[in-house]
Order: C-alpha cells, then structure tokens, then sequence
C-alpha cells in the first residue's frame, strides 16, 4: 500500500488523500484509522529511540472509546492508553515521554485531543501493569460516577502494538472482582440509566428544538450509546474480552438464552453504523457526526429510525432485568 512513513506530515498527507475511499465501508475505515495510527505510534517509538534509546520493557499501547470499539467514524478524537511490564523509576520516565510523543503525533496526523485527557500524555492512563491493577481495583470499590465511567471506558480498551496479553489480563482482573462483589454490575447499571428521551408517547421522534441542529437527532446519545453501553455491561458480567458491539452480540449469542433476545438488536446497530456513514460525507466538524437531520429521511428511513431508538430503550430494560435479577 504504501513504504514506512518518515513524517508525521507524510502520515497526515496520506489519511487526508485516502479516507474518504472509505466512507461508506464501516470496517475498511477502521482498518484505515488503525493504520494510520500505528504507523504515528511507529513514528513516536522511532522519535523517542534517538533521543532515550529501545524501550526498557514490554509494553501494550492500547485506544479505546469508538476506537477500541472498532466504531470510529471519519473525523475521531484520541483515546488511548500505555500498560508497561516494569515497575521502576526508568520505565515510567520512558513511558511517560512516549506518552507524550504519542498524543502529540497523533493531534498532528489529525486525531483532535481528547478533551477528557484520556489519553497516553497523562499518568492516569499510562502506568505498570502493577500500578494499573491498583487503580482498577481502587475504581473498582468507589462508589464515585467518574471512576465507574473510567472502568467503562477501560473496558473498550483494545492493543494496537504491543503485547495484547497485558490488556486481557487487566480485563479479567475486573472480571474476577465483580464475580466476588455483583453490585459492581449494579453501579454499571445506575451509570448509564439516564437515555436521551427520543421517541413520544405517540410515536413522534423528538429531535432538538432550536441551534445549528435543529430538526436533528443526536444520534449519539439517543441510539449509539444505549445499544453500547448495554452490550458493554453484558460483556462485563461474561467476561468478555472482545470490544466490538457487533463481536460482542455474536459471542453472547452462543448463550441460548441471549440469543433469542439479541438478535433483533443486532440487525438495529448494523442498521445504525449504516445511518451514520450517511453523516459522515457532509461532515465538518467531530459534533456533525452525530446528528441526523428526520428532514431528510424516505419514510420508510424515519420508521427505521424509530424501530432502532425504540429498540435501544428496550434492551436496556432487558439488560437491567438481567442484572437487577442478579443471575439469569
């Protein structure tokens, strides 16, 4: 496809000429963005090698959010993070600085910067593989939104470059400890209650009222996130390492008694990363993404639409019954 990239420019140069080959193929995009990712974190260990010299250890870099998800769209900020093997002084000066180089190559290729840091630059998401168990655990036992947000945001995790062993043995960690303490699922479930109300009482799709999007959805927060974060909580109660919301379906659909209940919510976010490629070719900005114009749905479109924000309120339901039972 193409030789070792020698610039963060050159990186840049070749994402802007060959992304929009992929918006209308979901995968292909993602494929892209983890290309272009690697070969920016290639760059980085090179920058950091002349100056620190290899790496004094293994180490995992990892993305996360849509990212982690195999879910990105066309413009997608960073979010990401580094699990090294050594617990020492020199690993975490090393790795800090890779950090760094990381997130800021990154911003220069065209990734904007997270604005909640989550992202390799800062401590919190760049530690030993020891200090990472500690601040699981720790999020693990408060009660606090944030951290129970960050554990979320942990579980989407998936390597990039690196040794991907580091981040399945931090997810099986989290796995372990909610076996033991199941009203950690509980606090999963009271984090992602509030859904953005998006169908009326009869049948009107609510869309907002005024602003640049007016007559638009979020689609975001009214139809990704529901389908997301229910999956999401399912995978942790199975213990599930997989981060694709499609992938994650497939497997617990080997479970007779999801299949039957899954299924019609898997066709609803195929259907959903359809709709959103359609946003994605006029879009300008990271917020264009992900708003829907009702406007200019076909009929038969605006039904679609409905189905798929009706559907995400009922499997949370269905999720919350599974959890708040404690057991299936």
């Amino acid at each position: 496809m193409h030789g070792e990239f020698d610039s963060y420019d050159s990186i840049k140069k070749w994402k802007d000429e060959h992304i929009h080959q992929f918006e209308f193929d979901t995968k292909g995009l993602n494929n892209f963005h983890d290309e272009m990712m690697r070969s920016a974190s290639k760059l980085a260990l090179f920058h950091l090698e002349k100056s620190y010299g290899l790496p004094p250890c293994e180490f995992s870099w990892f993305v996360m959010g849509s990212g982690g998800r195999v879910e990105q769209g066309i413009i997608s900020d960073q979010d990401h993070g580094l699990i090294y093997k050594d617990h020492s002084q020199k690993a975490c000066d090393y790795f800090e600085k890779l950090g760094e180089e990381l997130s800021r190559g990154l911003h220069h290729i065209g990734y904007p910067y997270c604005e909640g840091k989550i992202m390799s630059s800062n401590p919190l998401w760049c530690k030993s593989i020891i200090d990472w168990k500690k601040q699981l655990f720790k999020w693990m036992e408060e009660k606090s939104w944030e951290s129970i947000r960050y554990l979320q945001i942990f579980y989407d995790s998936r390597s990039l470059i690196g040794e991907s062993d580091y981040v399945d043995e931090l997810k099986q960690f989290i796995f372990s400890y909610q076996v033991q303490n199941h009203q950690l699922l509980q606090r999963f479930l009271d984090n992602i209650q509030h859904i953005k109300q998006s169908v009326g009482p009869l049948g009107q799709i609510y869309v907002e009222p005024s602003g640049k999007y007016e007559g638009c959805i979020d689609i975001k927060k009214a139809a990704f996130l529901p389908y997301v974060n229910a999956i999401r909580l399912l995978a942790i109660k199975e213990g599930l390492s997989e981060t694709s919301t499609l992938k994650r379906i497939d497997i617990l659909c080997k479970n007779d008694t999801y299949c039957k209940e899954l299924i019609p919510y898997k066709h609803n976010f195929e259907k959903l990363l359809e709709y959103r490629l359609l946003l994605f070719a006029n879009a300008k900005s990271y917020d264009d993404v992900h708003y829907l114009n009702i406007r200019n749905l076909a009929k038969y479109e605006r039904k679609e639409i409905k189905n798929i924000l009706k559907g995400g309120k009922k499997l949370h339901q269905y999720v919350q019954g599974i959890i708040e039972k404690g057991c299936l």
